[in-house]
């Protein structure tokens, strides 16, 4: 329909559908209704429209629970504190292995190798395990910011070579994301 055909309309032609005798037709036709229709027909309309009714109702209230759990999930994610993400990263060879090296004049009874980001502490027998110990507490507390893990740790008769050997994987820990 263009706007050229909606100016021709003739609009006083709608006038006879809102002019009171046409309510009062309508009203007739209402009251009417059961006597010219089927019981059974009426019925089968009237559980329609309840059925429609119910079924908006229905519709309504889910809609109104469906938008306060999307207002609370909004002000919920909102509260979410941002979380950093922890990281461990090893420490550079060439750090771990000046370390290594003011450690070895530190304990000489021990062997001591640094092997990329690990530190590699052996004791030839248990009597040196004070030293040993002591070695390690050494590492715990070696670098700024150092990680240190317990890779491998053998003390007593099973271990094949030494008595006391242990193995720490030395790391740095990286925080990344907005604190």
């Amino acid at each position: 329909m263009n706007l050229e055909s909606l100016k021709n309309f003739d609009w006083r032609s709608l006038s006879k559908y809102a002019s009171p005798k046409a309510m009062n037709d309508f009203n007739d036709f209402i009251e009417e209704l059961p006597q010219n229709t089927n019981k059974t027909l009426l019925t089968i309309v009237s559980v329609i429209w309840v059925s429609a009714a119910f079924l908006g109702l229905y519709t309504t209230v889910k809609m109104q629970e469906f938008a306060e759990i999307s207002v609370s999930r909004d002000e919920a994610t909102v509260l979410l504190p941002v979380v950093p993400k922890i990281q461990d990263k090893p420490v550079s060879p060439s750090d771990v292995k000046s370390f290594v090296d003011n450690l070895a004049g530190v304990y000489k009874g021990l062997e001591i190798n640094a092997n990329s980001s690990n530190i590699i502490i052996r004791a030839r027998s248990t009597a040196q395990f004070g030293e040993f110990r002591e070695a390690i507490g050494h590492v715990q507390n070696g670098g700024l910011g150092w990680r240190v893990d317990v890779e491998r740790l053998c003390i007593g008769k099973e271990c094949k070579q030494h008595p006391l050997a242990a193995s720490l994987k030395i790391n740095v820990v990286s925080v990344q994301g907005n604190i």
